[in-house]
């Protein structure tokens, strides 16, 4: 039932916008009648609609990986350079929970680092919607942020680094061994706002998966069974990723594939001063109106590096 949803869902789409073109294209004809000037307005705002939903289904194509339709967890951490890093991973945190807001998606903070002096240290984002995760994807790497320092008294340029990590969610049909002895569990009291509750109670949940060593939190609901259910879900959709890229990597010794991304390299750069630009350095696509791109206008750079990550792959194969 859940491949028969998958499979009618592109399909009742695309009747639906054949339906809208055919009505459009009845509709001209209006225009040239007396009076039918004043339909003008409405087929214009009907066409850009339609251009605009052409355009989303042209991206959903895209995206035709086995996990690409599932939710997406996303880490955000600070490089090094203290308070101006810190500041540049809260901004690109808003940046997401604005670009989520955008497409309609449930985006929950689930554990926040808040910074000494401003900034955040770190933070995990769920991302609840249809194919969140062949999206966001598209973000992971290392993103650079060049700007005149508001924490310099001698208003000195600065690049700040920060690193976004995206996971898939992993479906409850999908079978990944967490073993009770290999987990050591902590609770401590959540940070930031919550009321009286969050803050006398221990209901934070920290846990460690000792044989990889991963670390995951949660810090956002209320009781501690809460928490621990969500910190689960986090740690073994990170356990998944884990097995995946090993599998990758076993491939790409068969194959002989050398070509890996480096931890370090940055996959934008996001520049305010000496000039305005942000660019992609997978794609080359540049945008100049910085303000729409951090306040959630990112959909032309995941456009774009899906179309280059295609590309790859047929160059690849």
């Amino acid at each position: 039932m859940k491949e028969k949803s998958r499979l009618e869902v592109p399909v009742s789409r695309y009747e639906s916008l054949a339906g809208r073109l055919d009505y459009i294209e009845e509709s001209l004809g209006i225009l040239g009648e007396e009076g039918g000037e004043v339909f003008f307005k409405e087929l214009y705002a009907e066409i850009n609609s339609l251009k605009k939903d052409i355009e989303d289904i042209e991206l959903q194509n895209l995206l035709s990986g086995e996990l690409d339709r599932n939710n997406a967890i996303v880490t955000i951490h600070p490089g090094a350079g203290g308070t101006e890093s810190q500041d540049w991973a809260q901004m690109l945190m808003r940046m997401y929970l604005r670009w989520a807001e955008i497409r309609g998606y449930q985006a929950q903070i689930v554990d926040l680092q808040p910074g000494d002096e401003a900034g955040i240290k770190g933070a995990t984002i769920t991302f609840g919607g249809e194919y969140a995760y062949g999206y966001l994807v598209a973000e992971a790497g290392v993103h650079r942020l060049v700007r005149i320092s508001p924490y310099d008294a001698n208003k000195r340029r600065h690049t700040s680094f920060a690193a976004v990590i995206v996971y898939p969610e992993i479906e409850e049909d999908i079978n990944i061994e967490v073993r009770e002895e290999d987990l050591k569990i902590d609770t401590y009291r959540a940070s930031g706002a919550g009321g009286q509750h969050v803050n006398k109670t221990s209901s934070a949940v920290r846990i460690t998966h000792l044989p990889t060593g991963i670390i995951v939190a949660c810090q956002n609901e209320r009781s501690q069974h809460k928490n621990k259910a969500v910190a689960m879900k986090i740690l073994k959709a990170r356990l998944f990723d884990l097995e995946l890229k090993a599998k990758e990597k076993r491939l790409e010794d068969i194959a002989g594939d050398k070509k890996g991304i480096a931890w370090g390299s940055q996959i934008r750069s996001y520049v305010l001063q000496p000039y305005r630009l942000v660019k992609d350095h997978r794609t080359g696509i540049e945008a100049g109106d910085v303000d729409s791109v951090l306040d959630g206008g990112i959909d032309v750079f995941i456009k774009e590096y899906l179309k280059h990550r295609i590309k790859e792959r047929k160059e690849a194969e």
